[in-house]
């Protein structure tokens, strides 16, 4: 049985094979971020809050990335399912394409929309500076976050994340030495602040598509010769756009969500609240981003399944992850609460900044399991072809409810009803997410696999 097959053998242990790696990847990778953001409060607390509010402009990039990313993972494994190789390198060949014109529309038009959003945020004076300095330079790298979030696809259907998760490791470690050179001025280089912050990172991700061309022209079910008959072919193209276009807004509204977030944090605790937040969602991802590798195994696992009509396999698939994420987040929960003062305290010495991203991971903590119920369900109806619930849960949980609870909450609890806000916002969004899921799996399984 070659790596690349789900369809048989242990869902137990493929679930491992694949979360593993991709989990451990995910860990770096915020501790990437981590030491960004280390960084950029060694500058000072004004220059970590326009990190801060750069965030959202930059996950917009990652949005749109990540969502052809996800598209390419979900219809290569089903082709692979299917063992088709033909539509396998058709699809691989014609994400690459698309996500290359898009970094270069997304080159252009970045620049001149991230101001604008970041002063809707209530950026202002040198805040804004650092922010707009930090995402100047990343523009310039658009292509290779692109790139490799879909090279990272196409191997990631057959199964293969630790290719991912040794580019994320390097990245890691090549970016705790290259932050200080770029931001202090090292070795008679200037001193860059944020802009060096973000040179380092553009770095280390051209480093990584480099890596990932080279994995995926050695993976086992890509064929150059195959490969190089494959051609443009606008029907992949509406194919890839009608499954990743979801998961694109569903990120996009998470940004935007953070957009709102920003904005009655900075109204109710200002630029120690927002660095405060900044800092925080970073303490949280760690515990969050181990656990949320089981979302590429569910979607990779059940999109190789769905491909081959093996229902019970799927539905185990879920189950496991269900049961699995739970296990870990409720770990995570439990460390949490009592390091959250000591892990704030890493990133800024402010009093005010520790206090309140203190208070945001002990509330936010009763939520954490939500990620988990929320990923797996999208991330299997994803492997299933059928997306557009990410749509409905990004409106509903980053934008409509936010603006209207945490509008209440704020204007009656000040900044403790923001973050309980959050966590109620996150629990209904939950209970519709685990209700349609159920729905849909049942109508796919009658309409689709009732032949098996």
């Amino acid at each position: 049985m070659k790596t690349s097959d789900l369809t048989s053998g242990s869902i137990r242990t493929h679930i491992k094979n694949i979360t593993i790696p991709a989990s451990v990847g995910m860990v770096f990778n915020t501790l990437f971020n981590v030491v960004d953001t280390y960084f950029a409060g060694s500058i000072g607390t004004k220059a970590l809050a326009g990190m801060s509010l750069s965030f959202p402009v930059f996950f917009i990039m990652i949005a749109i990335a990540s969502g052809v990313g996800s598209g390419a993972t979900a219809l290569t494994a089903i082709a692979i399912g299917r063992d088709d190789k033909k539509d396998y390198h058709a699809l691989a060949y014609n994400s690459l394409v698309m996500g290359f014109l898009l970094s270069l529309l997304l080159m252009v038009l970045g620049p001149l929309v991230s101001k604008p959003l970041m002063v809707f945020m209530g950026g202002t004076g040198t805040s804004l500076k650092y922010g707009m300095d930090y995402l100047s330079w990343i523009f310039y790298g658009t292509a290779f976050f692109v790139l490799n979030m879909i090279l990272n696809g196409i191997l990631t259907s057959q199964g293969d994340t630790k290719s991912y998760r040794n580019v994320l490791i390097i990245a890691f470690i090549l970016n705790i030495i290259l932050d200080p050179i770029f931001v202090f001025g090292w070795f008679g280089l200037p001193k860059m602040g944020t802009k060096g912050v973000a040179l380092a990172t553009v770095i280390v991700q051209a480093i990584g598509t480099l890596y990932l061309i080279y994995k995926v022209s050695k993976s086992d079910y890509l064929d150059i010769e195959i490969m190089k008959g494959t051609k443009l072919d606008l029907n992949k193209w509406l194919e890839l756009y009608k499954q990743g276009f979801p998961a694109s807004i569903n990120m996009m509204t998470i940004a935007l969500g953070v957009f709102v977030i920003n904005y009655f944090v900075v109204k109710y605790s200002g630029d120690s609240g927002i660095a405060a937040y900044g800092a925080a969602i970073r303490v949280e991802q760690l515990a969050l981003l181990p656990a949320l590798g089981l979302n590429t195994a569910a979607l990779t696992i059940t999109g190789q399944n769905f491909g081959a009509k093996k229902w019970d396999r799927i539905q185990e698939t879920y189950k496991k992850t269900l049961l699995y994420g739970v296990i870990i987040m409720v770990v995570g929960m439990f460390l949490i609460y009592p390091l959250a003062s000591i892990t704030i305290g890493f990133f800024n010495s402010d009093p005010d900044v520790i206090r309140l991203g203190t208070q945001y991971l002990r509330i936010e903590v009763l939520c954490f399991t939500t990620y988990i119920f929320m990923g797996v369900s999208i991330a299997v109806l994803q492997g299933l072809k059928a997306p557009k619930i990410a749509i409905y849960v990004g409106i509903y949980r980053q934008l409509l409810m936010p603006l209207i609870l945490l509008s209440l909450f704020g204007n009656w609890f000040g900044i403790v009803g923001i973050w309980y806000g959050i966590v109620i916002v996150n629990w209904s969004a939950t209970i519709f997410t685990l209700v349609y899921t159920r729905k849909k799996m049942m109508q796919i399984k009658n309409e689709h696999i009732s032949d098996i």
